[in-house]
C-alpha cells in the first residue's frame, strides 16, 4: 500500500468521510455491550482522524499505521489538540507489544488491504492477542456486492483548487479483489505536481471472515450494515459491513 504520497493530500481528499458515523456507531456499541472501555487501539489510524476525536472524548488512544507519514500527520494533529496518544509504526500482520486492550478498532476498509488469506488469519490472531480477555474488535469490510455492482470496472474523479485526482478501479483475479490505479494532482504555488499510486484491495464472503474470527479465539459475532446499530441487517443492499467480536475468555 504506497501512501507516501497520499499521506499530504490524506485530509483534503477524506474532508467528506463519514468520520461521525464511525464514532457514532462505536460509541453505540459500547453503549450496547454495557463494557467498560477504556483502553482503545486504533488499527490503520492514518491521519489519526478517529483516534483524536475518541482522545478527545476521554479514551486512552494508540494508533497503529504502516505508515510513517500518515503518522507525522496524525502525531501533529493531536499535538495541536494537546491529546496524548501513542503513535506506533506496525504493519497488522507483524502486530506485536500490545496487550490487554478494552478495544480494538480498525475502520475505512483497513482489512480490505490484507489481501492475503493467511496473512489476514495472521492479523485476527496478533489482535487477539493484544487484547484483554473479553476485549471487543470491530472493523469494517466492502461488501462482495458493492465491490462487484460499484467499484469494479468504475472511473472516479474529484476537482478542487488544492487537490484533484482520478481513480481507475480494475477487477482481480479472485472474486471481491480490485486494483485502484491513481493519479493525483496537487497545487504547489502555481502549479500542480502530479503523482501516481496503485492499491490493492480484496474482501471476501461474511462467513470466511466469521470463520478467521472464531479461530483466532473470538465469539459472539455480530453483524452491522452501513452503521446502523440494527444487528444482522446485512443484505444484497448492503456497502458497508461491520464486524463486532468478543476475545473468549481463558
Amino acid at each position: 500500500m504506497a501512501y507516501q504520497e497520499m499521506a499530504y493530500l490524506y485530509d483534503k481528499l477524506m474532508l467528506n468521510a463519514p468520520y461521525n458515523e464511525w464514532i457514532s456507531f462505536t460509541q453505540g456499541i459500547m453503549k450496547r455491550t454495557g463494557k467498560n472501555i477504556a483502553k482503545i487501539a486504533d488499527l490503520g489510524c492514518g491521519t489519526g482522524e478517529i483516534t483524536t476525536r475518541l482522545a478527545e472524548q476521554g479514551y486512552q488512544m494508540t494508533g497503529v499505521d504502516y505508515s510513517a507519514d500518515m503518522l507525522t500527520y496524525a502525531e501533529h494533529k493531536a499535538s495541536e489538540k494537546n491529546l496524548t496518544i501513542q503513535w506506533i509504526q506496525q504493519d497488522l500482520i507483524s502486530l506485536n507489544g500490545l496487550s490487554q486492550y478494552d478495544m480494538a478498532i480498525s475502520y475505512c476498509d483497513v482489512i480490505n488491504y490484507i489481501t492475503d488469506k493467511d496473512d489476514l488469519r495472521k492479523t485476527f490472531h496478533n489482535i487477539a492477542n493484544s487484547l484483554k480477555d473479553g476485549g471487543l474488535f470491530i472493523f469494517d469490510v466492502h461488501s462482495l456486492s458493492h465491490v462487484e455492482m460499484n467499484y469494479i470496472n468504475h472511473t472516479f474523479a474529484d476537482v478542487t483548487d488544492d487537490a484533484s485526482y482520478i481513480w481507475f478501479c480494475s477487477e482481480g483475479e479472485e472474486r471481491g479483489e480490485m486494483f485502484h490505479d491513481l493519479t493525483f494532482f496537487s497545487r504547489e504555488g502555481e502549479h500542480y505536481v502530479r503523482f501516481d499510486e496503485c492499491h490493492h484491495q480484496q474482501t471476501y464472503p461474511v462467513e470466511f471472515y466469521k470463520k478467521l474470527l472464531k479461530d483466532a479465539g473470538f465469539e459472539n459475532l455480530k453483524l452491522y450494515a452501513d452503521f446502523s446499530l440494527k444487528e444482522n441487517n446485512v443484505d444484497e443492499k448492503s456497502e458497508r459491513i461491520f464486524f463486532l467480536a468478543e476475545k473468549r475468555s481463558g
